[in-house]
């Protein structure tokens, strides 16, 4: 286990980023992000292993609508027809931090990480995901986490795009 990651997390998780990021500098592939309802947590992590951080290129923070308009050239009118959680928006953010960085692949995070807000009417747990690579399909996955806490979503989230990440480095 990696001394630089927090301790308090999960070790599969801690294995999980170390195995990405292996996966990534052996196949020289630079990493974004694109989060939302982890509010960076996942570019912390794909940071914090010395010697291996480098694959990591940028990370978006983009938890409201307009940023995910400002720094992914999300049209806002789809963010607001298809919704900031959903399976539109994830591809969009995904193939976004693509576009908008010099990475080789990207995985996004956007969901209800706790009780919807007062002007929202999601379900609680419900997190979509995209993921992007250059020169291949981009591909999703919607998880409903159900009513498990904010830090039990980001935790399960975080599992998600580790796994979406690794199964693009395996392509």
């Amino acid at each position: 286990m990696t001394e630089t990651l927090d301790p308090a997390l999960p070790d599969d998780i801690v294995e999980a980023v170390e195995k990405v990021l292996d996966a990534a500098c052996d196949r020289d592939l630079m990493l974004a992000t694109a989060e939302s309802c982890t509010g960076g947590l996942l570019a912390a992590l794909l940071t914090d292993v010395p010697g291996r951080s480098h694959a990591f290129e940028r990370g978006f923070v983009v938890y409201s609508k307009q940023a995910k308009c400002d720094l992914l050239a999300i049209e806002r009118k789809r963010v607001d027809s298809c919704g900031a959680v959903s399976r539109e928006i994830a591809l969009d953010m995904a193939t976004g931090a693509l576009a908008a960085s010099r990475a080789d692949i990207a995985v996004s995070v956007t969901g209800y990480a706790g009780p919807p807000g007062k002007d929202e009417d999601g379900e609680e747990g419900l997190v979509h995901f995209g993921c992007a690579r250059k020169g291949g399909e981009a591909f999703h996955r919607e998880e409903r986490f159900g009513a498990i806490g904010r830090d039990g979503v980001r935790i399960a989230a975080l599992r998600t795009a580790l796994d979406m990440l690794a199964e693009a480095l395996s392509q």
